[in-house]
C-alpha cells in the first residue's frame, strides 16, 4: 500500500490522499473551525510555536495547524499528485 506523504513543515508530514483542504487561517470563518476543532479534540498543531500561516482539512474530519503559507504547501501537493 503506497502513500504519499506531504511535507507540511519542519518534519512533519500528513498523507497526500486524505487531504481535502488547504486554506489561509485569516479569516473568521476559519478561526471558528480552528476554534470548533480545538473544543473537539480534533485540532493537530505541528507549528512548533510559531505563527499559524495555514490550516489542512483532513477527510478524517482534523484540522491540521502548519507554520508553512498555504500557497506553499499547495504546490508541493500539486507537484506530489503529478508524480503519481
Amino acid at each position: 500500500m503506497d502513500q504519499n506523504l506531504l511535507n507540511i513543515g519542519f518534519g512533519n508530514t500528513v498523507v497526500a490522499e486524505r487531504v481535502v483542504a488547504i486554506v489561509s487561517p485569516n479569516s473568521a470563518p476559519m478561526k471558528r473551525l480552528k476554534d470548533e476543532a480545538r473544543d473537539e479534540k480534533r485540532l493537530v498543531d505541528v507549528t512548533h510555536g510559531r505563527k499559524t500561516r495555514s490550516i489542512i482539512i483532513m477527510d478524517s474530519n482534523h484540522i491540521v495547524l502548519s507554520a508553512i503559507q498555504a500557497e506553499t504547501i499547495s504546490q508541493r501537493y500539486t507537484t506530489l499528485k503529478g508524480a503519481v
